[in-house]
């Protein structure tokens, strides 16, 4: 098997999710070259996450709970809604709810990716495997930037400034619990584990589903879009 089968295999279920994702959007899509950029945000904090979460081993020791919910979704996690809000929250481009789930997706997918092609590199796995492994540690990247960019892009569209904070911390925290979750299983489970995952997972694709219509729902765009298509 050839090293450019083997990356390709590691990198087509990241981009083929980003763009089911980006697809998403009903009423006005997001230029390609920002969404890039959060792909590649997303590929550029890997390694200083595995700096963080490999000195916090040290010093924390090993325990299932503090692995999965601190070092390990919490470092990742954090890091990844930073970005997204320091550097979207008030961005033009950042004019309808579901345009935050695109970018947490795309940072989640771009750090999921290589995290995949380091794993493709250092364990000897086949084409299927890898493009399994899209199922689970890559999909549930881009289900927790759904979760993130929902909270956020609820939080940026809502008047109430007191309720904007409470949801802003939701974009945060929930992505970090079910994330800790996914990682916990995967942590003390030793037999049987996918009885565990595969409900988990499904779970999480119908609440992002939900997520996503709900968030194309509040767009503001929506009115111009049905105005656009009444005058055609």
């Amino acid at each position: 098997m050839s090293l450019f089968s083997v990356l390709m295999a590691a990198i087509a279920p990241g981009i083929a999710l980003l763009i089911y994702f980006y697809l998403k959007d009903k009423y006005d899509t997001e230029p390609l070259h920002l969404v890039a950029r959060f792909f590649v945000f997303g590929i550029a904090i890997v390694f200083p996450i595995m700096i963080i979460q490999r000195a916090l081993i040290l010093g924390l020791g090993d325990n299932p709970y503090v692995d999965s919910f601190i070092i390990s979704s919490g470092v990742e996690e954090t890091i990844k809604w930073f970005i997204l809000y320091h550097i979207l929250y008030n961005h033009t481009e950042f004019d309808e709810p579901y345009d935050s789930i695109v970018y947490a997706v795309a940072i989640g997918l771009g750090f999921a990716t290589l995290e995949n092609v380091l794993y493709a590199l250092y364990n000897s796995m086949s084409i299927m495997s890898l493009l399994g492994r899209g199922l689970l540690p890559v999909s549930g990247h881009a289900l927790f930037g759904v979760i993130m960019g929902y909270y956020m892009g609820k939080a940026k569209f809502n008047t109430n400034s007191r309720k904007r904070r409470w949801v802003i911390m939701l974009s945060l925290i929930l992505p970090i619990f079910w994330h800790g979750v996914y990682d916990f299983i995967l942590n003390t489970v030793t037999q049987n584990w996918l009885w565990y995952i595969v409900p988990l997972m499904l779970f999480l694709w119908y609440g992002g589903m939900l997520k996503i219509a709900r968030a194309n729902s509040r767009s503001p765009l929506r009115f111009v879009k049905r105005e656009e298509e009444i005058n055609t």
